[in-house]
């Protein structure tokens, strides 16, 4: 890459030579000399500004040899009567050697600030995932170690369904810990390349099927609604990625409103997309910046356990399928997640088989 823009430098101070003589010849009639020396100046310090030292002196070289062959008397010759035009071009060369020197020390500047920003970002990012899993995984170890606590000291004194209670209680904790290292170690893999995705053709009503049925347990407390219409589309897709997406939304449905509530999963085609929308009718988010839901780390107004990293997934996988995800205010209160995919050709066809 450094070497392609070294050679486009040295190709852009022959053709800046090229045309800046073209253009002196167009006005030599009404222009000074000097005047036309100016612009020859003008075209080494773009090319000192935009590229490399090697460019930019190769710039000048050229602009003095064009500007003493083609307007220096005698013309069609490399030979200076007047010394004021070594003057002329010393200060080219001196121009073009200040000028890239500067612009490469400014160059050198902004990688190094860019790079400290970079490890201060990262360094923010290590920070915010530590304080996160740290808060997260405080309660339910807490928990545990209460619970498990309880079962030892109680011996035999405690009723088999305290015990069973006990034990319940630790599972569903040891549960929501490994649930929520799974989706770090998910965002890991979706932001290092990691994942490959198996594209196949599948229907949306499948998907959403099988996502609802992973989280019949989180949902049983909630009121869903499926509104999936027969005809819709193929979609070419990696089922698992979007069976993914799909239950990460409804789980932060299931998290972030009251039992009872309704949750509306709905799938319709617009254009050339198909789009999935997860409804739920819960308080919203007034005056949310919609964007930064789906950023890393980003929890919502109550405090509903998780590390804030499903909306992030579902934007990581939305990408790898060339699709989009988005969330709006719904008119009568809360919040329409959507996801579009894009609607390929019609599938192929099975071969059908030879007759024996």
């Amino acid at each position: 890459m450094k070497n392609t823009h070294r050679w486009i430098g040295f190709a852009c101070a022959v053709s800046a030579a090229v045309v800046v003589t073209l253009a002196g010849q167009l006005m030599v009639p009404r222009f000074d000399i000097v005047n036309i020396a100016m612009v020859y100046l003008l075209a080494v310090v773009l090319i000192a500004v935009c590229f490399s030292r090697g460019a930019a002196i190769l710039s000048a070289v050229l602009c003095v040899a064009a500007f003493d062959f083609t307007f220096v008397p005698p013309q069609g010759a490399f030979t200076i009567n007047d010394i004021q035009y070594l003057l002329t071009f010393a200060i080219m060369l001196t121009v073009a050697v200040v000028i890239s020197v500067l612009m490469e020390h400014r160059r050198r500047h902004d990688q190094q600030r860019a790079a400290l920003e970079l490890q201060a970002d990262t360094e923010r990012i290590r920070s915010t995932l530590l304080a996160s899993i740290s808060h997260d995984l405080r309660t339910p170890l807490a928990v545990m170690t209460g619970a498990s606590s309880s079962l030892v000291a109680s011996g035999n004194k405690m009723s088999a369904d305290e015990r069973t209670a006990l034990a319940e209680s630790i599972y569903t904790q040891a549960r929501g810990m490994a649930d929520q290292m799974s989706k770090i170690l998910q965002m890991t893999r979706l932001e290092s390349g990691g994942i490959t995705v198996d594209f196949d053709w599948t229907t949306i009503d499948e998907i959403v099927g099988s996502a609802l049925a992973h989280l019949s347990e989180l949902l049983a407390r909630h009121r869903v609604v499926v509104e999936i219409p027969k005809d819709l589309p193929l979609v070419r897709v990696d089922a698992a990625l979007i069976e993914q997406a799909i239950a990460n939304l409804l789980e932060n449905a299931a998290r972030h409103t009251p039992p009872g509530t309704l949750v509306l999963v709905r799938a319709e085609r617009l254009g050339d997309e198909l789009i999935v929308t997860v409804e739920e009718f819960g308080p919203g988010l007034s005056g949310q910046d919609w964007d930064r839901l789906f950023a890393k780390f980003q929890r919502g107004t109550t405090d509903s356990g998780g590390v804030g990293l499903g909306l992030a997934i579902c934007r990581a996988i939305l990408q790898l399928h060339k699709g989009r995800v988005w969330a709006d205010e719904l008119p009568d209160g809360g919040i329409a997640f959507r996801f579009g995919l894009p609607i390929e050709a019609t599938p192929p066809s099975p071969v059908p088989e030879a007759a024996c």
